[in-house]
């Protein structure tokens, strides 16, 4: 049985493609491969972002933000992109997913908890489907 691979997408893979992918990985386990880039990629992880899923138990601080490439693109089942326009590759075959929610860059922990929180009930959504649970 294969695993299926999520691919996560940002501007800055600063925060909420790294909040998704940390999400993805604690809900999921090794159930599912989980990746995250971003099309101009950040110097660090957002540390309001790594607050907020602290909080919850989820430590992200190893994250490190990874430029998009095509081949990591391609090597997905399912690609969800978060503002990053046209900067994110379409690929036929591939499951495409484009979540609109804020930016948490520039934001207080505040007013990051909501973004943490809708970003975990559509991944606990994306989760059931890739795995056939929904």
């Amino acid at each position: 049985m294969t695993v299926p691979t999520v691919l996560f997408v940002c501007v800055h893979n600063a925060g909420r493609s790294q909040m998704a992918a940390g999400w993805l990985r604690h809900l999921a386990g090794d159930a599912v491969e989980v990746l995250s880039a971003g099309s101009d990629p950040a110097d660090r992880i957002n540390p309001v972002a790594v607050a907020a899923m602290a909080e919850i138990g989820i430590d992200i601080t190893g994250a490190v933000p990874v430029k998009l490439t095509t081949d990591g693109a391609r090597a997905a089942d399912v690609v969800v992109t978060m503002g990053c326009g046209d900067a994110c590759p379409i690929f036929p075959g591939t499951r495409r997913e484009n979540w609109v929610l804020d930016d948490p860059a520039g934001k207080d922990l505040e007013a990051v908890r909501p973004i943490r929180d809708a970003i975990r009930d559509r991944v606990t959504v994306l989760l059931g489907e890739v795995l056939g649970t929904a």
